[in-house]
């Protein structure tokens, strides 16, 4: 598969703060990656880094296997990692075709590109008059102009309402249909979940995990647990083989699965032991307590 972006032991320091910490991952073509971690945790420093706006300390990152320079690498990314910022009393189509003198590229992409963020009607209207979530849609297109074979984004739903974050996702996940590969930092579990592939966990600049997503979430799940007689119950699931751990909250007993096991099984069991349940419910884990996991200390 090929390569579009491989960091190895990339590092960033501030004074004595350690924003990235010898961090390595690989960007393979035709995926949707996630930076994931809260804020603070190196992210945007590592889009600057690639992105030849923030100078590194240490380590390495090469584009499209090596092949090019990181200048002429960068004709071939579409990124957006600052607030979008047009010329209020331009129109759309005229700040656009601005952008286009700037990178060489003819203007009949403008149209095309407006299209795809769903800005097409709104062409002739005035930067000013967008909302936020509209600005952020007409970023995307200016970063697609030269047809990236690449597209980063830094935190790209931040600060909009519901339905603006539906529609930037819904772009996104388009964009990535149609082949582009695509590079998103984000502090948000759900925006990892629902459009990425794969995920870079981050934390204090420290990687976490890299992988695909499914696999980060791919546990044999648990059962949430009620009975009457909890001691029972606790002594039943301590002593089974398919059982990894339990917690306990109140009279709700948490057991997790080293092993499947369906539920009708499970049930049977514990009634022919004997205890009989008020509640039981199965569940997959989430990313946000993968994430939660990876991240406690």
């Amino acid at each position: 598969m090929e390569t579009i972006l491989k960091i190895s032991n990339l590092t960033k320091k501030f004074g004595y703060l350690t924003a990235v910490d010898d961090l390595s991952f690989t960007i393979n073509k035709g995926n949707v990656y996630g930076i994931l971690g809260p804020n603070g945790s190196g992210k945007s420093t590592t889009l600057g880094i690639v992105l030849n706006v923030v100078n590194k300390t240490s380590g390495t990152f090469s584009w499209f296997d090596g092949t090019v320079s990181t200048h002429h690498a960068l004709k071939k990314v579409g990124a957006i990692i600052e607030r979008p910022n047009f010329y209020p009393y331009m129109s759309a189509y005229k700040n656009l075709k601005l952008v286009c003198k700037i990178k060489d590229i003819d203007y009949s992409k403008i149209e095309e590109k407006l299209e795809v963020v769903g800005l097409l009607e709104r062409k002739d209207s005035k930067f000013s008059t967008f909302s936020l979530g509209m600005k952020q849609r007409l970023a995307i297109a200016s970063a697609l102009l030269n047809d990236p074979e690449i597209l980063i984004l830094d935190e790209p739903t931040n600060g909009l309402d519901p339905q603006g974050i539906h529609k930037i996702r819904d772009i996104i996940r388009y964009i990535a249909s149609q082949g582009t590969t695509i590079l998103l930092a984000s502090h948000l579990l759900d925006e990892v979940e629902k459009v990425c592939s794969h995920v870079v966990v981050l934390r204090k600049g420290k990687k976490l995990y890299s992988g695909r997503v499914d696999e980060m979430i791919s546990s044999n799940g648990f059962f949430e647990l009620k009975s009457d007689d909890s001691n029972a119950l606790v002594g039943f699931l301590e002593s089974h083989a398919n059982i990894e751990r339990i917690t306990k909250n109140g009279d709700l007993i948490t057991a997790f699965l080293k092993a499947p096991i369906s539920a009708s099984d499970f049930n049977k069991q514990l009634f022919d032991k004997g205890i009989s349940l008020s509640h039981l419910v199965m569940r997959k884990e989430s990313l946000e307590e993968q994430f939660l996991q990876l991240t406690d200390n």
